[in-house]
């Protein structure tokens, strides 16, 4: 599987967040080469704090 990686729009510098078609793979867009693997219940719940800060 090809993993279609989106980061924010807001993100105008290039260093942020990026996530993998919503499946849980999270990296770092200064350090692409490293992913880490989340369920996507934990990743939503991480997501829904952040908005609710």
């Amino acid at each position: 599987m090809t993993l279609r990686w989106k980061k924010s729009g807001k993100s105008a510098s290039g260093d942020c967040v990026e996530v993998a078609n919503h499946l849980g793979a999270v990296r770092d867009s200064k350090n692409p080469g490293v992913v880490l693997g989340v369920s996507p219940a934990r990743l939503r719940a991480f997501v829904d704090a952040l908005k609710a800060r």
